[in-house]
């Protein structure tokens, strides 16, 4: 049987080293203050819903100072004045002028062949002449006719004097016994009976003054309307010649040489250079803010001019509303039609608002809260905001001055209440 070696084992009481217990006092020393440096953030580490590094994000700080809302925009130059010619009546067109040409006001820059018309015109002509010819008949024949009228009026009331004097001789002899009586009473019928002639020759007199008057006014209307109508044909032979409405230059031609058109169809162009605006598309959500007589400022070839809105289209295409901008005081000579010029329209400026970089947080929140950044932790905070710019917008309410807010990727936090920015 082999023996242990129990018998022979001591125990040997070893001294811990000097030197490893001052490493392991230094170590817990260590361990104690880096745990108090990196406590709080680690704390709020935990407290978070989420993590998303800082370089995925854009930050901006609320500040107070000017607020300005405008609209730039690219336009072209138009013409306010831009009228497109038409023909008035049917026929061959024989064109004056050529596309670009300066034309003058009243210039015929077209001449439309159109013998039907012409012959019209001739054919009414002769016709007022006529009529009038039958209105001077009807003159002379009332004045005839009154003429003898009072003639007969005059007749009648001769007889009537000769009459009353007959029977005032009757009556002075019948009373001296010279006459009988029967010839007294014979001359009162005479007298009763021119009495009645008279007053049939006033009456007769009188209706045909009136007669003669409707005759004549009836002829005089007609002579009258024909004339119109001669002045209106003759109006449409003139509009044959086709005339520049304004002083400009020609833009487009519709139709070739010696073309024949139908009525009211389309020949050509007239630009007025000295009345040129510019036309842009402003975003629909800018253009309920937008109003006539609104200042701004055009610019292009190095120089910059003051504008005016002058027009706004009631229209919406496309997501986009037309408006032109006319320029304030005397049109620039260099510009051109459909040139490309650059338009910034103020629509609003005021002092002392609050305000932050516009970025995509007001679309993603709908402009109800942000995330306001404070010792690297983005906490959801509640706001209001009022109106925009194209690069700022008004904050009413849950932001000061100086508060850091995420500005844009707020996407990523998920509409998480507190998240953690890491670098």
């Amino acid at each position: 049987m082999i023996r242990d070696t129990s018998a022979q084992d001591r125990l040997i009481n070893v001294k811990p080293s000097r030197k490893k217990k001052l490493l392991w006092i230094g170590s817990g020393v260590a361990a104690v203050i880096v745990l108090a440096i990196f406590a709080p953030g680690i704390a709020r580490l935990f407290s978070a819903d989420s993590s998303v590094s800082a370089s995925r994000l854009a930050f901006a700080t609320v500040q107070r100072g000017p607020f300005i809302r405008d609209i730039a925009a690219e336009g072209q130059v138009v013409a306010a004045v831009s009228p497109t010619l038409y023909a008035t009546y049917g026929g061959a067109v024989v064109l004056k002028v050529h596309a670009g040409d300066n034309v003058k006001k009243d210039e015929v820059l077209a001449v439309i062949d159109s013998p039907e018309l012409v012959n019209k015109l001739a054919q009414e002509e002769s016709n007022a002449d006529a009529m009038q010819v039958d209105y001077m008949r009807s003159q002379n024949a009332a004045r005839m006719q009154t003429s003898q009228m009072q003639k007969a009026y005059d007749n009648a009331k001769i007889d009537d004097q000769t009459a009353k004097r007959d029977l005032d001789r009757y009556q002075k002899a019948f009373s001296q016994g010279g006459v009988p009586e029967m010839d007294v009473d014979r001359a009162k019928d005479s007298v009763e009976k021119a009495d009645i002639a008279l007053q049939h020759a006033q009456a007769d007199l009188n209706l045909n003054n009136n007669s003669g008057t409707f005759d004549i006014q009836a002829k005089k209307l007609a002579h009258d309307r024909q004339v119109l109508l001669v002045k209106d044909l003759q109006r449409q032979v003139d509009d044959l010649n086709v005339r520049s409405p304004v002083d400009g230059q020609v833009g487009q031609l519709f139709i070739a040489e010696r073309a024949t058109v139908a009525k009211d169809a389309q020949l050509l162009s007239v630009i007025d250079l000295s009345a040129l605006e510019v036309e842009v598309k402003v975003p629909e959500s800018f253009a309920r803010d937008l109003a006539i007589g609104m200042s701004g400022e055009i610019s292009g070839n190095d120089n910059v001019w003051k504008g005016i809105v002058s027009a706004i289209s009631p229209e919406v295409v496309n997501g986009e509303v037309s408006a032109r901008v006319r320029f304030d005081g005397s049109t620039p000579k260099q510009l051109r039609q459909n040139q490309r010029l650059s338009v910034r329209i103020l629509l609003d400026h005021r002092e002392n608002v609050l305000t932050v970089q516009r970025g995509s947080f007001v679309d993603e929140s709908g402009g109800s809260y942000a995330y306001i950044v404070n010792d690297g932790i983005a906490t959801k905070t509640t706001i209001r905001v009022g109106e925009s710019s194209i690069d700022k917008v008004e904050i009413l309410d849950g932001l000061k001055e100086g508060d850091n807010i995420v500005i844009s990727g707020t996407d990523n936090f998920k509409g998480a209440q507190r998240v953690v920015i890491s670098r």
